[in-house]
């Protein structure tokens, strides 16, 4: 178990880099006194396994949200690259330019040709410029329509991983119409005739995030989150600062676990010990056996019952109570 020198940890995950910079003592250790510790350094690789499942299982929901943005999480095009083949990624809305920040394409899944979109984030500071930090504008959401009509012109699943802060929010964008962009994207979504599966793979945030986040099924990772606004966002309005980001956390319910109990999604999907950052392969080896049933599921259903079963599913959402007020 190597430590990857660029590897970055948060700050609840310093016990594991501890653990980490004592292995890498006791290697350089042995290797300049010739001396056998791979037993010492096997029992530490043991601690580390055990303090991952150790934090693991007492996160609070400030934490979830800290590992969904977790720079070394795999995002969209490292999930493509791990379960698909042959993808052959398409540009453009045809209409303004392509966006950075929403890649898409056909790819092979199992044997099954599909339509795979989602929110791509950058792995460094030129990328995540370039990605626009996952943001998408406008001609980010009609490019993904336009791939999403192709699909069903073809009569393929459509599978988006949504991983986002929000839609881009900049002056250009509005002028460009992003509202109406995300919201041509939920009614179109809701009428397609093709399968449509949705996975929250890291954040899910606002309009940002439903813009391709209606489908017959929706998941979400283990670690991901999923609201109407961030923490930090929800904090600076209520409170006038970031200061109270976890209770805002905790207050907005948006972690998976949450989710499933509010009946927003269909499913949570584990992650490896400690998070997805820790093993890609792994990660996108726990999502795969789920697409593909589910694929092969709502293919055994009518187009006309997809659509009556998504709107019924999207129309009945949210619960309220109604309190008699004397006049």
């Amino acid at each position: 178990m190597p430590l990857d020198k660029n590897r970055q940890f948060l700050d609840f995950e310093k016990p594991i880099k501890d653990l980490f910079d004592e292995i890498d003592k006791l290697r350089q250790t042995a290797e300049k006194t010739k001396v056998d510790l791979s037993d010492s350094v096997r029992k530490l690789e043991e601690q580390v396994v055990e303090k991952r499942r150790e934090i693991t299982s007492h996160l609070t929901s400030w934490q979830k949200v800290q590992l969904s943005r977790h720079p070394d999480r795999p995002y969209t095009l490292k999930y493509i690259d791990k379960m698909c083949d042959n993808f052959v990624e398409l540009f453009g809305d045809r209409n303004v330019k392509d966006d950075k920040a929403m890649v898409g394409g056909f790819a092979q899944l199992d044997g099954q040709t599909v339509m795979i979109i989602g929110q791509q984030k950058g792995t460094n500071t030129k990328m995540r410029q370039m990605r626009n930090f996952g943001m998408a504008n406008p001609e980010g959401y009609r490019k993904a329509l336009r791939l999403m009509r192709l699909a069903e012109k073809f009569n393929k699943t459509v599978i988006t991983l949504i991983d986002t802060p929000g839609a881009y929010p900049g002056m250009e964008a509005e002028e460009r119409g992003q509202g109406e962009a995300i919201a041509r994207n939920i009614y179109e979504m809701m009428r397609l005739k093709v399968p449509i599966i949705c996975v929250v793979i890291g954040e899910g945030a606002s309009g940002g995030a439903l813009g391709i986040g209606v489908g017959d099924r929706v998941y979400m990772l283990e670690n991901s989150w999923y609201t109407v606004i961030s923490p930090e966002n929800c904090s600076s309005i209520l409170w006038r600062s970031w200061d109270q980001k976890e209770k805002a956390a905790e207050e907005l319910k948006l972690t998976s676990d949450n989710m499933l109990e509010f009946g927003l999604i269909d499913g949570i999907v584990p992650e490896p010990l400690g998070g997805a950052h820790w093993d890609y392969a792994e990660a996108a080896a726990m999502l795969k056996p789920k697409l593909i049933e589910t694929i092969n599921e709502l293919k055994q259903q009518s187009p006309e019952y997809r659509i009556e079963k998504r709107i019924e599913k999207f129309g009945k959402m949210g619960f309220w109570n109604e309190v008699e007020v004397n006049s």
